[in-house]
């Protein structure tokens, strides 16, 4: 990630902080897929708002991500809730991802089209990983995100196409945004 890519994610999570955001309710509205044990990976998570839902469903769960402000403050959420989170910064660009094997890994929001190739390979056999990333349809209500981080109508399912996909969908979500969605199992 180019440094000022990094800087910006930076002041995004400052300006965020005063703000809890609640799980996304796609993610929430999955918790009877998701396993109730074992280890979770919440790549690209922010300040922790699904690591967090997560860690209280009883996961033992690392955060990823490259703001450490934000890492600073999901550490500091689980605290004051009582739970253990393992915080990592990384380039998620650059760096290699941390050891698994999870048992669920959780991409929300962060654009990475070699995402597959990267962490179905961290997953245990019969692991999950949950994506979701808004499309260029989402720019017909918001200006936010840009063209950059958003996927092409159908982009997810031919990248997704070699796996065993549980599940995909394209559609606006119950929080307004046109999202691709998928559960993809390890076999």
């Amino acid at each position: 990630m180019s440094g000022v890519d990094r800087e910006r994610w930076q002041a995004a999570w400052a300006e965020r902080a005063a703000r809890e955001l609640s799980p996304a309710a796609w993610v929430v509205a999955q918790a009877e897929r998701l396993p109730g044990r074992g280890s979770a990976l919440d790549w690209a998570g922010g300040d922790g708002r699904h690591a967090l839902w997560l860690a209280a469903r009883g996961l033992a769960v690392t955060l990823a991500d490259i703001a450490e402000n934000a890492l600073a403050t999901a550490r500091a959420r689980a605290a004051a809730r009582g739970l253990a989170i393992e915080c990592i910064a990384l380039d998620l660009e650059r760096d290699p991802p941390p050891a698994g094997p999870f048992d669920l890994i959780l991409c929300h929001h962060y654009l990475d089209r070699e995402l597959p190739v990267r962490v179905l390979p961290l997953l245990a056999d019969g692991g999950l990983l949950l994506w979701v990333q808004p499309t260029r349809r989402n720019l017909e209500r918001h200006e936010h995100p840009s063209e950059r981080f958003l996927l092409d109508p159908g982009e997810m399912a031919r990248l997704l196409a070699a796996y065993d996909v549980v599940t995909l969908e394209e559609r606006w979500g119950d929080e307004g945004r046109h999202e691709a969605r998928a559960i993809v199992r390890r076999r």
